[in-house]
């Protein structure tokens, strides 16, 4: 076993981990900032969406501050592994990315809001790792709930890719899938940066400081 190794390469579903049938840990019941229940039933209208971008720590407090983001939660998307934990994750054997949920009101912010957020909050281009932290696991990628935010994270792809390549970026590596099963990660990592648990925690997340053209960018021109 290669427990707490860095992995550049993804593993199949034979090489996964088999995980187990249940979380071996309760979900919190509200958000820490938000007071907002942090596992569903959501109320009717709100929408979903799941960002990966690095460590999810520092990219949930970005996604939580957002007016019309009704909650938040850290966990584990586009792997293998049913109901990992955060030491098996880490171990690159579940297939799994840190990503963040954020459930959000589309009449008060866009989906395509969110995109520009994500796209400029960190860097897309550098594949298995983001900046210091490395591995399958701190890669990017967008997974989508319907047709519609499928086709606008391909739209704002290839938006933003012209930008980066002007600033001197590589190609965009962000895996853009439909979301699978979202795995909520263990209590002490939702709103890990929050004032009441790690308000001075550390946080990498970084983006290219290059503008994407996309949601409330393009209403600004």
């Amino acid at each position: 076993m290669l427990f707490g190794r860095a992995k550049a390469q993804l593993p199949t579903r034979e090489q996964a981990l088999p995980g187990r049938a249940a979380a071996p840990f309760p979900i919190p019941e509200r958000h820490e900032v938000l007071g907002h229940p942090l596992a569903g039933p959501f109320p009717a209208g709100l929408e979903r969406a799941v960002f990966a971008m690095g460590c999810f720590w520092g990219a949930e407090r970005t996604f939580w501050k957002i007016p019309g983001v009704y909650t938040t939660a850290v966990g584990y998307s586009g792997g293998f592994t049913p109901h990992p934990t955060y030491e098996e994750t880490c171990s690159g054997l579940t297939g799994h990315t840190e990503s963040v949920l954020v459930v959000f009101d589309p009449a008060v912010v866009s989906y395509e809001d969110l995109l520009k957020v994500f796209w400029e909050s960190h860097d897309p281009t550098q594949g298995m790792r983001q900046g210091n932290d490395v591995g399958t696991v701190y890669r990017s990628a967008v997974y989508t709930f319907s047709d519609a935010q499928l086709e606008a994270a391909k739209r704002s792809r290839d938006a933003f890719a012209p930008r980066l390549a002007a600033a001197g970026y590589g190609e965009i590596t962000t895996e853009i899938a439909p979301a699978g099963k979202f795995y909520y990660a263990e209590p002490y990592h939702q709103q890990y940066l929050s004032e009441a648990k790690n308000p001075y925690g550390y946080c990498g997340l970084g983006g290219t400081g290059v503008s994407c053209p996309v949601g409330v960018g393009a209403a600004e021109g």
